[in-house]
């Protein structure tokens, strides 16, 4: 099973992504984080430090696939969880779609990429591009990360849109979302309504998570000596079921802009008056 992950940059995918990862690992599978963000910290909370990336390890062996070991780009972290940080281009310089075929190229060639009963993608967030859409390729599910703010849920939206294209020529499905950091979901609701599709579990913001982030850990990992944090512990289990299941999934629909810009105007302003309609014809001039 092969799960990409989306979301608005800075909504908390590299958090929900390895917790998941651990979540997969506590049920007996064998797991692969693989980090499409040329930041390359995804898979921090797993090890403790940042690992090298792939475009790092090619460009030490000039390039040369034969002369790269799983050894070399495959680190595992905690729960057993192996590890890939694809990294990327200098900034304002190629693609990270490109960087992230290249790095299931390689794991093809090591024959690894089949090993692993789950790989997680953890997609960089805020590009609309072709390059921002490659792990939909190899993936078989889409998450999306959302709050319950109107640039999430736009982000979100584009997101829809993507799945249905690759969908026409993939075997792609979305999964549903997860509404991350958030105790309201009003909005994610009004948007779930006018485009089905399934919120498969809500965490609340939490302290120690925040701080976890910055230790190089998980909270599976600290709960071994904070028990405050086998509640959010136990989503994440719940969230890895709902996948073992092998759900259908959807292929949404999504709303085009003026549509979306109405839906979530008429909560912020008041459903279907006169200034939630003003306000909205002054944003879509």
């Amino acid at each position: 099973m092969k799960i990409a992950v989306y979301g608005k940059g800075g909504i908390g995918k590299s958090t929900l992504s390895c917790h998941l990862s651990i979540a997969f690992a506590k049920r007996g599978k064998r797991v692969l984080q693989i980090g499409c963000d040329p930041k390359h910290d995804s898979t921090f909370p797993l090890t403790g430090f940042l690992i090298p990336t792939i475009i790092d390890t090619l460009q030490a062996k000039d390039y040369h696939y034969e002369d790269v070991w799983p050894e070399d780009i495959i680190y595992q972290g905690y729960g057993g969880v192996d590890c890939v940080e694809a990294g990327g281009p200098p900034a304002g310089a190629g693609c990270g779609g490109y960087v992230v075929g290249e790095t299931v190229k390689l794991l093809k060639e090591l024959n690894a990429f089949y090993e692993y009963d789950v790989i997680i993608f953890d997609v960089l967030g805020d590009v609309v591009c072709g390059g921002f859409a490659a792990p939909l390729n190899y993936a078989d599910y889409c998450l999306i990360a959302t709050d319950n703010g109107f640039d999430s849920l736009f982000a979100a939206n584009r997101i829809v849109a993507s799945v249905r294209e690759k969908a026409r020529t993939h075997p792609l499905r979305l999964a549903g979302l997860v509404a991350n950091r958030t105790t309201e979901r009003d909005l994610i609701n009004e948007y779930v309504k006018n485009c089905p599709i399934p919120v498969l579990e809500t965490f609340s913001p939490l302290e120690q998570l925040r701080v976890s982030r910055v230790e190089g850990k998980t909270l599976f990992e600290k709960a071994e000596e904070d028990f405050s944090c086998f509640e959010f512990v136990e989503s994440y289990l719940n969230l890895a079921d709902q996948f073992l299941v092998q759900p259908e999934g959807v292929v949404a629909n999504e709303l085009n802009d003026r549509e979306l810009f109405q839906t979530l105007s008429n909560l912020y302003l008041g459903k279907d008056n006169e200034e939630s309609t003003n306000t909205l014809d002054f944003m879509m001039v």
